[in-house]
């Protein structure tokens, strides 16, 4: 077998290890999509686990083979994801995925939009279209919005739907680079501690 073969060998079986993702939520985010695709793709049951930020998984995994984090390429700190965890981390796939289509939304009853809350990622949508905040997801971003604690939202169009409000622009779904990070066995402590 030449090393090209055997390192296919031990990605597949790592890759075929992996029963948890753990994942941006709330429910609704395009990263909640992408790990339901990668699992369906491989034809295996496995559970996605949300949490409010994708680093949160680190402290929620196990680091034995089975667990994983699913970020993507435009996540705002996806290096210091791979970086800061060279130790205990390790990128083992990625993809290409559309996205949910991304939209700028509102309640229903809202007029005007002076006021717009989204994720870091995709704020770049709706520059110099008023006031901009930013939050931890989309999903979250409808919810923010829906509760009237802002006028719009870049979402997903699940979560708008999810939240009640209405599409007041459609940008479409964006092919997304999507990144699985394995757990490994932490030997020692992480590079640099003391």
């Amino acid at each position: 077998m030449n090393h090209r073969s055997g390192a296919t060998a031990d990605l597949d079986r790592t890759l075929s290890g992996v029963t948890r993702i753990h994942t941006l939520g709330p429910t609704g985010t395009n990263l909640e999509k992408a790990a339901h695709h990668w699992f369906a793709d491989r034809r295996v049951t496995g559970t996605v686990v949300l949490h409010a930020e994708v680093e949160d998984g680190l402290d929620a995994m196990n680091f034995d083979g089975t667990e994983a984090i699913l970020a993507c390429a435009v996540y705002p700190r996806l290096h210091d994801l791979v970086f800061g965890n060279l130790h205990r981390l390790e990128m083992v796939d990625s993809f290409i995925l559309d996205t949910h289509d991304m939209v700028l939304a509102s309640r229903p009853d809202q007029g005007t939009a002076t006021t717009i809350v989204t994720h870091p990622a995709p704020s770049c949508l709706v520059t110099g279209r008023g006031d901009v905040s930013l939050t931890s997801s989309n999903s979250r971003a409808a919810a923010l919005c829906a509760a009237g604690e802002f006028d719009a939202c870049v979402t997903t169009d699940a979560a708008a739907l999810a939240e009640g409000l209405r599409v007041v622009e459609n940008f479409g779904p964006v092919p997304m680079v999507f990144t699985l990070h394995s757990g490994k066995a932490v030997e020692g402590p992480p590079p640099g501690a003391v």
